[in-house]
């Protein structure tokens, strides 16, 4: 399995995380920028990471049958560590602001599912494909991410996560920013304000 240095060093050089004072989507503050788009962009860089993604996951999940991922973030990854693990993957997306199962996609009744993201912040994105899990009465065996950056008192989540990584992402209000970050220009990204 990659090291948690030699992975840091990876999205470094993928620009999957940065470093400097970020507004976030959330219109929070922050010293830290995870995209992991960015790492899927460089599949030699991605292979590692997913295959010590799939390691971890074959540890800690004994038996599954099928991996749904959400949409957008989710589909890469899902569909990586379903190659390796030699599983099926499929994915949910948005309609009308709800994750459906579309494109012939279903998920059998008693089935075994883990639920693979690329970052879990808050875990909603995760609760949401729990709803489509249940609804076809199947049963979750777990939750998977390359990166896990959430924080106790935001997760939603209560089972363990399965990540390759864990990464302390600290939030500021505006008006409660620390004197070295306000020092710092501020750099907007996010998949939101991409045009």
């Amino acid at each position: 399995m990659l090291s948690h240095k030699k992975s840091l060093n990876i999205l470094r050089k993928t620009n999957a995380l940065l470093e400097g004072h970020f507004v976030l989507s959330s219109g929070l503050h922050s010293t830290k920028y995870i995209q992991c788009a960015k790492l899927l962009s460089q599949p030699h860089y991605a292979d590692k990471i997913c295959k010590s993604l799939a390691k971890k996951i074959k540890k800690n999940v004994k038996k599954f049958d099928i991996i749904l991922s959400p949409a957008m973030g989710g589909i890469i990854i899902g569909y990586e560590i379903g190659k390796i693990l030699k599983k099926e993957t499929i994915f949910c997306e948005r309609v009308k602001g709800k994750f459906t199962l579309r494109r012939g996609f279903n998920i059998n009744k008693g089935a075994k599912v883990l639920i693979v993201e690329d970052v879990i912040t808050t875990g909603k994105s995760s609760m949401e494909c729990l709803k489509l899990i249940k609804n076809a009465k199947a049963n979750l065996v777990g939750f998977a991410a390359i990166i896990d950056r959430s924080s106790k008192k935001t997760l939603k989540i209560k089972k363990k996560i399965i990540s390759h990584l864990r990464i302390n992402v600290p939030t500021f209000r505006k008006n409660r920013l620390p004197k070295d970050l306000k020092s710092i220009p501020i750099t907007t990204p996010g998949s939101r304000f991409v045009k």
